[in-house]
């Protein structure tokens, strides 16, 4: 038998609209990996300039002067349309440019190295998969292939297979697309199993089945969902929530209280300017996280437009007025979620608090209010559960032999209704939301005109009546029914649904017995086999561009440090002219280089290490 050190490793991420978050089970326990800035969670921000790509910490670090070509948030546009509301009022507040592409998808435009590009929202958040990944690598030594990657509980099928096609570019091997609120209910319940385990005065393990509400609101998405734990196993009741609601509208109810404070103040409208947007924003999310410890602080942007400052005092009373209507919303779904799961909020036994939003004081108070004064479980880290949760459900579809770990077994529910558009064009419900995952239901249709020998199946996804407004599937032509007066041919229409979230729908003719079926999985989506191939190919294009610039900067660094230490390392005069030359020789060869490939810099990088290889040690 192979050696369980013989297993690749399977890492969580919790990729967030605003910041990112790897974990991976070892010695037995999920650890959180920091960055390379020692960071737990990256920003997910993805940055063009004339030398490069920065990714994470390096991107959000230069975005006040690089906003159009900085790109974040990406998240709240991936499998979504260019014409839905939601992305039209996004972009209103975005630097970054976002134009529509084919099918209506989609595309952010940046400069980069001097030429206009365009990008999907999946290639955007494969490259922040790309930095998460690495991040991982570095910390393991070794390659990472195999990943669980999370999304909000209420994401439809086109935003999953969006998700899980942007981790295929990254070079990763998604192995299961994971509800946030899900991950999060298993870092609570595994928390709290191996925390009893080291009880010695308790030996036998709490058998008894509780009610856990997950209340996630991070800097883009609302989930909230409610499950029953018991050792070892998670079920997921009910779920609900909203994938445009989060850190970012707070910010934006801010950025337009500002706005207006500018413009009635100098009579100057800073709508139109990117680059002042984008540097109030910066002030306003610092201003909205002082807000959770401070009950006033203010907002300061030196020279913010046409060379006016601009400094204001802002109030936590006034930043809750500002979005009451946002945080009332939070605790509307709770209550849709109670009532999808039939409980009565009493029958709650924990609530537990995830994502960073919920650091805002006044969401932790309507929450505690909503449950009666209920304590609220902030025990986890909200930046980090998400993570912890997706690397422990990793380590378990890995083959981790660790018992806990081994005998995890999650039980998970439809995030939306599924079901087929009727003759009259309504949509007839087949599989309720929130039913649990495997199941199979069945429907049936009758033939709307006489002698009619075919049927259309369309397959739709969404809660409304009229099935235009929901989200296509897909749709198949079943053919071989028998001529016949409307209304008497049968057709039987099959969902099944696997534990992998995996939809195979089948019709069939009862009177003939002819048959037809599709599979819809997460592979599928808008993006075909070749443009997912074409964009693997050109994320090795611009890792092998980022490689490249590395090198660069690598040799400037060195070249500029042994100049530098000629002057103080003590050496001869001789030795001293030697290095400055050797040292001025590198930079004017990189001046003059400005294509030269990665192998030719390693190529001077390593001529300076074998010259001088007491004072390039560290490099």
């Amino acid at each position: 038998m192979a050696s369980r050190r013989n297993i690749a490793p399977a890492i969580g991420i919790d990729l967030g609209t605003t910041y990112s978050c790897v974990a991976v089970w070892q010695n037995n326990r999920a650890e959180i990996i920091p960055n390379d800035q020692g960071n737990r969670i990256t920003p997910s921000c993805v940055a063009f300039t004339e030398d490069g790509r920065l990714l994470g910490d390096a991107a959000k670090n230069q975005t006040d002067m690089n906003p159009t070509n900085t790109v974040f948030a990406v998240k709240r546009l991936i499998g979504r349309r260019f014409s839905d509301s939601i992305v039209q009022n996004d972009v209103k507040y975005w630097p970054f440019k976002v134009v529509a592409g084919p099918k209506d998808r989609p595309k952010i435009v940046v400069n980069y190295r001097g030429v206009e590009k365009q990008f999907y929202a999946e290639e955007i958040s494969s490259m922040v998969l790309v930095k998460m990944k690495e991040i991982a690598e570095t910390y393991l030594g070794s390659i990472v292939k195999n990943a669980i990657i999370t999304v909000p509980a209420y994401f439809n099928d086109s935003q999953r297979q969006a998700t899980k096609n942007a981790g295929a570019i990254a070079g990763l091997n998604v192995m299961r697309i994971m509800d946030e609120p899900t991950a999060a209910a298993i870092a609570y319940g595994f928390d709290k199993i191996t925390k009893g385990r080291k009880k010695t005065l308790k030996k036998t393990k709490d058998k008894k089945k509780k009610s856990v509400l997950i209340f996630d609101l991070g800097g883009g998405t609302f989930d909230v969902s409610l499950l029953s734990v018991v050792h070892g196993k998670f079920v997921v009741q009910a779920t609900t929530g909203d994938t445009h609601l989060g850190g970012e509208d707070f910010d934006d109810r801010l950025v337009e209280h500002c706005v207006k404070e500018f413009k009635k103040k100098y009579n100057k409208d800073i709508t139109g300017n990117a680059k002042s947007l984008r540097r109030l924003r910066t002030a306003c999310e610092r201003a909205k996280r002082m807000l959770s410890s401070s009950v006033m602080t203010s907002i300061d942007v030196d020279y913010l437009y046409e060379g006016v400052d601009f400094s204001t005092r802002i109030s936590r009373a006034r930043f809750e007025e500002l979005n009451k209507e946002l945080f009332t919303r939070c605790t509307d779904l709770i209550e849709k979620c109670l009532s999808d799961a039939k409980i009565d909020k009493t029958g709650v036994d924990v609530v537990v608090l995830v994502g960073g939003s919920t650091r805002i004081p006044k969401i932790q108070q309507l929450v505690q209010d909503f449950f009666k004064g209920k304590e609220l479980c902030m025990g986890i880290h909200p930046d980090e559960a998400v993570a912890y949760g997706a690397a422990i459900q990793a380590a378990n579809l890995n083959g981790e032999r660790d018992k806990d770990v081994k005998n995890l077994v999650l039980v998970d529910v439809t995030p939306l209704s599924l079901g087929v558009c009727d003759n009259d064009g309504k949509m007839t419900f087949v599989v309720p939301r929130n039913t649990p995952i495997p199941t199979k239901k069945m429907t049936s249709r009758v033939t709307a005109i006489d002698n009619q020998t075919s049927c259309l199946i369309s397959i739709y996804e969404g809660e409304i009546a009229d099935s235009k407004y929901n989200n296509l599937l897909a749709e198949f032509t079943l053919d071989g029914i028998e001529p016949a007066p409307k209304g008497v041919s049968k057709v039987d229409v099959c969902f099944d649904i696997d534990a992998d979230g995996i939809l195979t729908v089948s019709a069939e003719v009862k009177s003939s017995g002819h048959k037809k079926k599709i599979v819809i999985s997460k592979q599928n989506g808008d993006l075909t086999a070749a443009e997912i191939q074409k964009m693997i190919e050109d994320a090795a294009h611009y890792k092998a561009e980022d490689e490249k610039h590395k090198a660069r900067i690598s040799l400037e660094y060195l070249a500029e440090k042994l100049k530098s230490m000629a002057m103080d390392s003590g050496c001869s005069a001789s030795e001293m002219k030697t290095m400055e030359e050797k040292a001025e020789n590198a930079i004017a060869w990189l001046e003059t280089n400005h294509h030269a490939e990665i192998g030719e810099i390693n190529k001077q990088l390593k001529e300076l290490k074998t010259t001088f290889p007491a004072l390039c040690e560290e490099n």
